[in-house]
C-alpha cells in the first residue's frame, strides 16, 4: 500500500537515520549496490533545501525506488513515496552503498 499510514492516519516518522544516510548522497547521479544488485540512483535537492526528489533503478532489472522528502516548519520531515510504501523507501536508503569514485582516484593516484 503506497506510503502506508499509521493507525492515527499519519505517515509514519522518518528516522535520524533515514535523514543521515540520504544526507551522505551527493546531487546527480550515482551508482551503487542494493541487496546485492545494482542500481543507478539520482538525487535532486531544491535550492532551499526543503525537498529532497530521490528515483533509484535496478540496473539491469525492473525494481524501482522513488520518493519526494520534504522539510516542514520546525524539524519536522513528511516523506512521500511514489507508488510504494514507506518502509520500502526507508529499507533502500539505508542499504544502498554508493560506489566511491573519491577510492578509484586515489587508488589511481597511489600507482604512479
Amino acid at each position: 500500500m503506497p506510503g502506508a499510514l499509521t493507525s492515527s492516519g499519519e505517515a509514519p516518522p522518518v528516522p535520524a537515520s533515514f535523514e543521515a544516510a540520504l544526507a551522505r548522497l551527493s546531487d546527480g547521479f550515482v551508482d551503487g549496490n542494493f541487496g546485492g544488485r545494482a542500481w543507478g540512483v539520482t538525487v535532486k535537492r531544491s535550492q532551499d533545501r526543503k525537498r529532497t526528489w530521490l528515483y533509484g533503478q535496478e540496473l539491469g532489472g525492473t525494481d524501482i525506488v522513488s520518493f519526494n522528502l520534504y522539510r516542514l516548519a520546525g524539524s519536522g520531515l513528511m516523506l512521500k513515496p511514489c507508488e510504494m510504501s514507506s518502509a520500502k523507501v526507508i529499507e533502500f536508503v539505508l542499504g544502498f552503498e554508493p560506489r566511491s569514485r573519491e577510492r578509484c582516484v586515489s587508488t589511481a593516484m597511489t600507482e604512479e
